[in-house]
């Protein structure tokens, strides 16, 4: 039973074992929290704004996104999230949930009961910590965020975008030869970078004109690495992936 369980959570052991090391005590005791496996089918809202969630998820699967609706009800999609990302442990201290969390396609996430990762983080200081620092890590996207959809133009938007899922999606095993999943849509990726569909489909139009990227269905292959980092002013420290700056897929 509990082999099946473990395997549940060890992206975010593999994602967090990238900065420092676990003791086999500190991750048998992850692998041991309580799990909920759910698989879901696209667009499912697995935390809804104003709700008061009693449990913290993690990305298994897929991909989901953090959004606001306006009262206009327009979208802005806030981040994304990879496998080995727990997308809310904020909410186990703030207890109503101030924006809603949604699967981009199909997508399986682990839930866990607040009350173990609080547990948990006290009796594992290191635990306590890997969960403060997947916090911290969030914030520091944001801020990128922030700063990519105020200051920079459409096509370096993307091209920053681009790049960024592509590292994060590498980190735990899932870009090779700088090719992933990318299971978003033109109207995704409009909503997070605050232009319109139209817009993103003549940028990755001109991208794979270029030779920069290369797009067959759901799957992207960067075909040029350099120039597409150049383009979005790519710097990955906000990532903090730890060790020398990683400018090479």
């Amino acid at each position: 039973m509990h082999t099946a369980i473990a395997n549940h959570i060890d992206p975010f052991i593999t994602k967090i074992e990238t900065r420092e090391k676990l003791s086999e005590a500190e991750r048998e005791a992850l692998r041991l929290l309580p799990q909920k496996l759910i698989h879901t089918a696209a667009r499912t809202r697995i935390v809804e704004e104003g709700e008061r969630p009693t449990h913290s998820c993690m990305v298994a699967e897929g991909m989901v996104y953090r959004t606001k609706i306006a009262e206009s009800g327009r979208r802005q999609i806030m981040s994304f999230h990879v496998p080995g990302d727990f997308v809310d442990l904020h909410t186990v201290l703030f207890k109503v949930a101030d924006h809603t969390i949604e699967t981009a396609r199909n997508a399986a996430v682990v839930m866990v009961p607040h009350e173990a990762v609080l547990k948990t983080a006290a009796e594992y200081p290191a635990i306590g910590r890997a969960f403060w620092f997947d916090t911290l890590v969030d914030a520091s996207i944001l801020r990128e965020t922030l700063l990519n959809i105020g200051r920079r133009d459409a096509r370096a938007r993307t091209a920053h975008l681009l790049c960024e899922i592509a590292l994060r999606l590498r980190r735990v095993g899932l870009c090779r030869n700088g090719s992933f999943e990318l299971p978003l849509t033109q109207t995704d990726l409009a909503d997070a970078l605050g232009v319109t569909p139209i817009h993103i489909n003549r940028v990755l139009g001109k991208f794979r004109t270029e030779r920069l990227i290369a797009m067959d269905g759901r799957m992207a292959t960067i075909l040029n690495w350099g120039a597409l980092r150049d383009i979005g002013e790519f710097d990955p420290t906000y990532l903090h992936l730890e060790g020398p700056k990683d400018l090479h897929l």
